[in-house]
């Protein structure tokens, strides 16, 4: 069994992600989700999706980039 990086539990089932070359225990997509997946420069939610990146930084939406000041991306043309 393996022990899952962020809650700690050891599970039967769990799996191994590699990302940009560290390797990484999880027993639940959630918690990969939650410890991998990038958080929004604005609001701080995690994106799962591809995101709106702008000027070095990831945004969960068009909205959110604009709000800090990116302009020209839209979440739908």
């Amino acid at each position: 069994m393996a022990r899952c990086e962020l809650c700690g539990n050891d599970y039967d089932k769990a799996f191994e992600i590699t990302l940009g070359g560290a390797r990484h225990v999880f027993d639940s997509f959630e918690c990969a989700a939650q410890a991998l997946a990038p958080s929004c420069a604005h609001c701080g939610c995690k994106i799962l999706g591809h995101g709106v990146e702008a000027g070095g930084s990831i945004y969960c939406c068009a909205h959110c980039a604009g709000a800090k000041g990116v302009h020209g991306v839209a979440d739908r043309v």
